[in-house]
């Protein structure tokens, strides 16, 4: 048996389909799947292709791409090659908030595997591969599941190491290719040359999970919940602990509502490529690609957080925006220059140190990085940025008049362990202002109008450690630390 260690429970509000038998049972085995979902069908290419398009079935990765159009993609790239398929489900799910596809791979991973099978008899495909973060329960799960089906050597497993931009298409092929799984820097299809240069089916587990129930319904069955243009049901991460499966179109605060969760200060979704929702739109939002769209969000990948009233929603945001910084692949500028920047920007707005001009650096950052990076991450990382000076603007206004809000940071935003402790301090008896610091790491603090060191209170990134201890070094009057702050 698999042991459950920290995936949340997937339960449902409505009907069940994905979380269907998960009341009873901790993990469907092969059997049960069977006798909860019964066998799964063949489908032809054409008729794979049409089931898919007569429900717009999208990606429940976060772009939400159309399944239809991958699927002729990848087939027609394979016809002008005269070559083989690859089948590649992205099980990594690095973003900290999100647990569903966890949770799928975890407790009914026989769903997922139909879906990635029924796909791989549709094109033909060479191999089925699953990407999961190493050392996971998904792992294990998936390894049984195999196991039980005996279908080994046409499915494989590649472990892949936790982190932010792991799950990224581009990065996710890369890591299966047994490179370093970070984006590529340009623009590679994985329909055209994904997993050893063939055409690769790639989507997310969730995807994989509702093609293997779309096959056994068909169109109108799939079509009994949800709305007309976004039928059927998605699964939520609410607050990094529950995920929850609902029928497109209800209302956001009724799933709020009946997971005990209020709406607070405003609502996270889409995560942390995502956008705030006011309380507002919140108590008016539904659960849809075009209800999100109609208030300036995204649902993206299913991820909502509700910001509840005793925490400070600009350290909240402080803290995730040093560690969208710190994720960066380090390829582009924008990225590996702008993101901890703009992080820094924001540390010193909760600090209350600075004025209007470092609310006006941060939009101005937003601009400069925004569309300028190898991957997508400088602009989903302004988006939840950016989307948090228009929401919490009061709370913002406090911190530059008070200095505070006067709430503590309570850590609602889900992140990982590990990030970077080290921070750089001054011993003010010894500085002279030399300036030679900020030679050395203009990216890590600025001199003032006296020429002496301003430094932010935010943890110096992974990949400035060298060049915060080289300045360190490089100080005349040995004023300069690099150490834990107390």
């Amino acid at each position: 048996m698999t042991t459950m260690v920290d995936v949340p429970h997937g339960t449902a509000l409505g009907p069940s389909r994905l979380t269907k038998g998960l009341d009873r049972f901790a993990r469907l085995n092969r059997e049960g799947h069977r006798r909860i979902h019964g066998r799964s069908p063949y489908l032809s290419f054409s008729q794979l292709v049409a089931i898919a398009e007569a429900v717009d079935l999208r990606g429940r990765g976060g772009a939400a791409f159309p399944f239809a159009r991958k699927l002729r993609a990848v087939a027609r790239s394979a016809d002008s090659r005269n070559a083989r398929t690859i089948i590649l489900v992205n099980g990594t799910e690095g973003e900290p908030a999100s647990f569903k596809d966890k949770m799928l791979l975890t407790r009914t991973p026989h769903l997922v595997v139909d879906g990635a099978m029924i796909a791989a008899t549709a094109l033909r495909a060479q191999e089925v591969i699953f990407g999961v973060i190493e050392g996971g329960p998904a792992e294990q799960s998936l390894k049984e599941a195999i196991e039980e089906l005996d279908v080994r050597g046409t499915i494989r497993i590649v472990r892949l190491p936790e982190a932010f931009v792991t799950g990224e298409g581009g990065a996710l092929v890369r890591g299966v290719n047994g490179e370093t799984p970070i984006p590529p820097g340009r623009k590679v299809r994985a329909a055209e040359s994904g997993v050893d240069g063939l055409p690769t089916l790639l989507s997310n587990a969730e995807t994989y999970a509702q093609l293997a129930l779309l096959a056994r319904l068909g169109p109108e069955g799939y079509r009994q919940l949800g709305t007309e243009k976004e039928p059927g049901t998605v699964l939520l991460t609410i607050s990094g602990s529950m995920v929850v499966e609902v029928p497109t179109g209800v209302p956001l605060a009724e799933v709020l509502k009946r997971c005990g969760v209020g709406i607070g200060q405003g609502v996270l979704v889409g995560g942390y490529h995502g956008a705030w929702l006011s309380a507002e739109a919140a108590a008016a939002a539904p659960v849809s690609r075009e209800g999100m769209k109609a208030f300036g969000a995204t649902l993206g990948a299913g991820i909502v957080v509700p910001l509840p009233t005793n925490t400070c929603p600009l350290g909240e945001v402080s803290a995730v925006a040093t560690y969208l910084g710190e994720e960066s692949a380090g390829q582009c500028g924008p990225c590996f220059l702008g993101l901890p920047a703009i992080a820094r920007s924001v540390a010193e707005l909760l600090e209350g140190r600075t004025g209007e001009e470092t609310l006006m650096a941060v939009r101005r950052g937003g601009q400069r990085v925004r569309g300028r990076g190898a991957c997508h991450h400088p602009d989903g990382t302004m988006r939840f940025v950016q989307s948090s000076l228009e929401v919490f603007a009061d709370d913002i206004e406090a911190h530059l008049t008070n200095g505070t809000c006067g709430r503590q940071v309570q850590g609602v935003l889900p992140l990982p362990g590990r990030q970077s402790q080290l921070h750089l301090t001054v011993d003010w008896s010894r500085c002279d202002g030399h300036g030679v610091c900020s030679l050395v790491v203009p990216d890590l603090l600025r001199l003032d109008g006296d020429g002496f060191p301003v430094i932010s209170d935010t943890p110096v990134p992974e990949w400035l450690e060298e060049d915060a201890r080289h300045a360190v070094a490089m100080c005349p009057a040995l004023a300069l630390r690099l150490g834990v702050k107390a």
